[in-house]
């Protein structure tokens, strides 16, 4: 019986940007079906990793496979089978939410007599049904969030990546997001790669874990193996952040990340 090959694998995957290391020879895998989070302060790489992976950022070195395709030499492969939902909003405001879908499906090159039937299912499913022919400038952030996860689930795609999914929304919103991503695993068979800096949200909803540092991959288990790791009952993920990140912790955040940081959770409301 043959094992199951991973639905994303990297090997010693590195980007440079001139003399700067972004990221440094990472190899992970991902197992079809799994919420695999990457955690790591600001500048630690998960942003670039992502690019990365969803070919809008060719590597230095290394390689990868994503959905059983390269990025490089099958990058058209690759993006059939992904959905990516960037930390800034994708959405347009000033058009409907299923205006929105129905650009997107026209980008997916989802056939015409199809889209219709698209864009109704990815609201349903994502409990927009009723807000569908609203401008999405009325959409809560919850709302929007939601929307740009139907925009990137239309075609159907084998891996999700979200990059920072709930940043700006209240607890609520937040959750609401959470238990729709987990209804896109367990019934459509997705596989999630998030990131996120909320080590609650990764403690309850990943399966697996990486945590970058410095753009290296620095730990990697299940949330509970990580705690244990440190040999103390009462460890939380933020301790297993700390001990595991902390020399990057000590640099703090960028301007320009906090900048960006803020400036998607004013767009979020």
């Amino acid at each position: 019986m043959e094992l199951a090959l991973p639905v994303l694998q990297t090997s010693a995957i590195t980007r440079c940007f001139g003399t700067t290391l972004a990221v440094d020879a990472v190899s992970i895998a991902v197992e079809a079906g799994e919420s695999f989070a990457l955690l790591g302060p600001n500048g630690a790489g998960k942003t670039t990793l992502i690019k990365m992976l969803t070919t809008l950022l060719p590597p230095t070195s290394g390689s990868a496979q994503v959905g059983g395709f390269d990025i490089i030499r099958q990058a058209a492969a690759v993006r059939r089978v992904i959905g990516y939902v960037p930390q800034m909003i994708s959405a347009d405001g000033a058009l409907t939410g299923a205006e929105n879908l129905r650009l997107f499906a026209k980008l997916y090159d989802i056939p015409r007599p199809d889209r219709g039937r698209a864009v109704e299912a990815a609201l349903r499913f994502m409990g927009l049904g009723d807000a569908g022919n609203k401008l999405v400038s009325q959409y809560s952030g919850g709302m929007i969030r939601r929307l740009e996860i139907a925009q990137a689930m239309l075609h159907h795609p084998r891996i999700l990546f979200l990059d920072e999914p709930t940043t700006g929304l209240d607890p609520i919103a937040r959750r609401t997001v959470w238990e729709h991503l987990l209804k896109l695993r367990s019934e459509a068979g997705a596989t999630v790669l998030f990131t996120t800096h909320l080590m609650e949200e990764a403690d309850e909803w990943c399966t697996r874990l990486a945590i970058m540092a410095t753009g290296r991959v620095v730990a990697t288990g299940t949330p509970a193996d990580l705690k244990r790791s440190l040999h103390d009952p009462a460890a939380s993920l933020n301790d297993v952040f700390a001990h595991f990140a902390g020399a990057s912790l000590s640099s703090g955040e960028r301007y320009g990340d906090i900048l960006q940081t803020r400036k998607t959770a004013r767009r979020l409301g």
